[in-house]
């Protein structure tokens, strides 16, 4: 069943790729706490008293992070298949005719 149409299946699919490369890329760099990223962990600026305290903070949300990247980067795998699945129908369906 066709539900888009093969210029948005083609758009979806390139999009979907480059999401996936991006996302899995910043979770490894997320994950091996890179230090260009920690403008965007999420710790309080009250939450930490000590510096252990920070740097326990900081490690979660570096993981936390790097897991947040790697769970969209699986979401954008089902947009990849749902994409390729309609470019696949479109091109049959061009080719029958």
């Amino acid at each position: 069943m066709k539900v888009c149409g093969p210029k948005c299946s083609l758009c979806g699919l390139i999009i979907s790729v480059w999401g996936i490369i991006q996302l899995v890329l910043m979770g490894i760099f997320y994950y091996v706490k890179s230090v260009a990223l920690s403008e965007d962990l999420a710790i309080g600026h009250g939450e930490a008293h000590t510096a252990e305290d920070f740097y326990m903070a900081a490690d979660r949300s570096y993981t936390q992070n790097a897991y947040n990247c790697w769970i969209a980067a699986c979401l954008y795998l089902f947009t990849l298949l749902f994409s390729g699945h309609q470019f696949y129908m479109n091109s049959r369906t061009s080719l029958s005719m």
